[in-house]
């Protein structure tokens, strides 16, 4: 077996038929690329968190396991409303395993058990991800669609937030 991941074609690059359909906005390409781009993020912040969440050990470990499900409620959220856009603007929206791994830009997070200080760290480092592909697609998408970036707004300063709850608990004051 191949050592490369295969995506499966098309991935999400199609459009729906118009026939029957509402006549509103239309997802350019360069759109539905971007929007794709913050989907498959948003899946994978989701198993990231999850893979955590369900592996943590050491200090705080309550706090750290509630937090890790904020996280993932979000990153749930946040799939959902970016796909449901898609479909809306008349792109396909997808989350097959396959497209997600080969596709994201979050770092690989480890297998088995994993402390409660390295799992802040890498779950901040996906989240940071996660809002750093939104920040990096915002413009080109603003200027597409003002209400897709309104989205993305919503969606980074959530992150953000989380960010900074998770973050905190490893974190000293400085001087």
């Amino acid at each position: 077996m191949s050592d490369t991941v295969k995506v499966p074609q098309p991935a999400g690059t199609s459009t729906t038929e118009r026939e029957n359909a509402e006549r509103g906005f239309t997802a350019s390409p360069s759109l539905a690329k971007n929007l794709q781009t913050v989907l498959v993020d948003f899946i994978a912040l989701q198993l990231v968190g999850k893979q955590a969440h369900w592996n943590i050990v050491g200090p705080n470990f309550r706090d750290l396991h509630l937090n890790l499900d904020e996280v993932v409620a979000i990153a749930r959220d946040g799939a959902d409303e970016i796909a449901e856009r898609m479909r809306a603007l008349h792109a396909t929206a997808d989350g097959r395993p396959a497209v997600v791994a080969e596709q994201t830009a979050l770092p690989e997070f480890p297998a088995g058990e994993i402390t409660t200080h390295d799992a802040i760290d890498l779950t901040v480092r996906a989240v940071e991800a996660t809002v750093g592909t939104m920040r990096q697609v915002h413009d080109e998408v603003d200027s597409a669609d003002p209400t897709t970036a309104d989205i993305f707004h919503e969606f980074i300063a959530k992150l953000e937030q989380q960010a900074w709850f998770l973050s905190a608990e490893t974190r000293t004051p400085s001087d």
